[in-house]
């Protein structure tokens, strides 16, 4: 019970290091919170610092989800227990306790997390997005298409209710975390890649 509660803590505290924060800081570039859309995130680190900090920001957001689930699982915890790792980790990365709970939108740490449950189900997730990305040029509308799937991604390839539950938790906490972005999609004013 320790173990598991430990965890969980873990995950969140490690989700609420805001790597585009410290990449920002590091290369000398703007506070993300304070230029482009004000979103500590992958996307607007590539608007205000360029493709390479958007890169590390990425692989740093997407790392911080995959480690603490990798961890649960080298561990043997059962899928609720990994599954509760996982929804921590993605609400550190949206409500960090070292940056005032301002952080993100969760959508690199929640392919962390995928992937780490199940490669496959991150795989498929990342293909979905990458393929709306690609197609539409518009990375909310992209994140919103995966997350609004991976519910039915996950009850396929995990066939695990508990995971398919945490699932069902992560696409509605990302998709509400975008409901400005949806705001901007239905007004046409939303801003492409």
């Amino acid at each position: 019970m320790t173990t598991d509660f430990m965890l969980i803590v873990l995950g969140y505290l490690l989700g609420s290091v805001s790597c585009a924060i410290i990449t920002s800081r590091i290369m000398r570039l703007p506070d993300p919170r304070e230029r482009g859309s004000g979103n500590p995130g992958a996307t607007n680190v590539l608007r205000t610092g360029g493709k390479t900090a958007a890169a590390i920001t990425l692989l740093g957001d997407m790392l911080k989800g995959l480690i603490p689930v990798l961890l649960a699982k080298y561990l043997g915890v059962d899928d609720g227990v990994l599954g509760a790792v996982a929804l921590a980790a993605v609400l550190g990365h949206m409500y960090p306790i070292f940056f005032g709970f301002k952080g993100g939108k969760g959508v690199a740490t929640t392919l962390g997390v995928l992937l780490g449950i199940d490669w496959l189900l991150g795989a498929v997730w990342a293909t979905t997005w990458l393929g709306m990305a690609f197609l539409f040029r518009i990375s909310s509308l992209s994140a919103l298409t995966a997350m609004t799937l991976t519910p039915l991604y996950a009850w396929v390839i995990t066939d695990s209710l508990p995971l398919t539950v945490t699932a069902v938790n992560l696409a509605l906490i990302v998709i509400w975390s975008h409901r400005s972005n949806i705001r901007h999609l239905v007004e046409g004013t939303e801003d492409r890649i």
